[in-house]
């Protein structure tokens, strides 16, 4: 029995330059039960990822700021808090690093975010005068709700599904991952994953990136395979 897959995009279907791997496309198209991309991306991301593999739009977005299932989209987080931390850090003379059209932040719905190499401390004192806290991926610092995470996204959208969220298999690769690996039935790290993710995780893998991802593929197949036949 092929079981139902949630998905993170940065670091764990990607290359080192964040690119994603074409290979998964394949494995996403032709794997036979529901597969949920769960991202700390803005909402339009892991949306038009879907429509170019060629998925039911099953989407976690905005560390689950955000969850659609086919037409039902639920929103979550403290959008107006996430603007005004943004707005202050700005007024307070700090540059969130992303240009004048700020592409990073332009769609985002439920949180906002700066770039690492940008001061971390204002932004956190910011954030929690707001209620707010600030998470580090890896890839930028998000400031967000503490009620928001892609674990109580993935509860929402496997809901939705009719699916037992312990049914899931998880595959990431950061600390936005971990309240995934905590309401699924098994997880995967790949081996570029931060050391949160990597504690949290049932399998570390050998490989890194996408590669890792393939390496998980194959294992979650092999034990499928293993299943049938016991049966």
């Amino acid at each position: 029995m092929v079981r139902p897959l949630v998905v993170d995009i940065d670091g764990t279907i990607t290359d080192a330059d964040r690119a994603v791997d074409p290979r998964v496309f394949s494995v996403f198209r032709e794997w036979s039960a529901p597969v949920v991309i769960a991202t700390g991306k803005a909402f339009p991301y892991p949306v038009g990822l879907c429509e170019f593999v060629g998925l039911p739009t099953r989407a976690i977005a905005e560390n689950g700021g955000v969850v659609c299932v086919g037409q039902r989209v639920a929103i979550e987080g403290d959008s107006e808090g996430a603007q005004a931390v943004l707005e202050a850090y700005i007024e307070a003379g700090y540059d969130p690093g992303w240009g004048e059209a700020d592409l990073a932040n332009r769609w985002r719905e439920t949180e906002v975010i700066v770039r690492r190499e940008s001061p971390l401390a204002p932004l956190e004192e910011l954030a929690e005068e707001h209620g707010l806290e600030v998470v580090d991926t890896g890839f930028a610092y998000h400031v967000k709700s503490p009620e928001v995470d892609k674990g109580r996204g993935l509860l929402v959208a496997a809901e939705r599904l009719g699916i037992d969220p312990g049914e899931f298999v998880a595959i990431g690769d950061s600390v936005n991952d971990v309240d995934t690996f905590a309401v699924v039935g098994d997880s995967y790290a790949v081996s570029n994953a931060d050391e949160r993710a990597r504690a949290a995780a049932d399998t570390v893998c050998e490989n890194a990136y996408a590669e890792g991802f393939l390496e998980a593929i194959a294992a979650i197949e092999t034990d499928a395979a293993n299943e049938d036949d016991e049966h």
